[in-house]
């Protein structure tokens, strides 16, 4: 699943190709701008209805998909398992 931050930068660059400004999003949304300006940055941690809200407006939608697992890679196994006094 996308990072918040990687949710915020969707929804601006989806906002922009609209030609839509801040306010405008408000004015078909609802939602307060300064909510909209902290979904943007990546910093709002309110409910998901006002995300769904901001997302339709900008023709986006949440997708759930399974959890990735990321493994390290072959050069960090070594550095995960050296001893803190070396």
């Amino acid at each position: 699943m996308a990072s918040r931050k990687e949710i915020g930068q969707a929804i601006r660059s989806a906002r922009k190709k609209l030609g839509y400004t801040q306010k405008v999003v408000l004015e078909k949304s609802g939602v307060h701008k300064t909510t909209i300006s902290e979904m943007e940055n990546g910093r709002f941690t309110g409910s998901f209805d006002l995300f769904e809200k901001v997302l339709n407006c900008v023709e986006l939608q949440f997708q759930v998909v399974p959890k990735m697992r990321k493994f390290p890679h072959w050069d960090e196994i070594e550095s995960l398992f050296k001893e803190d006094d070396e």
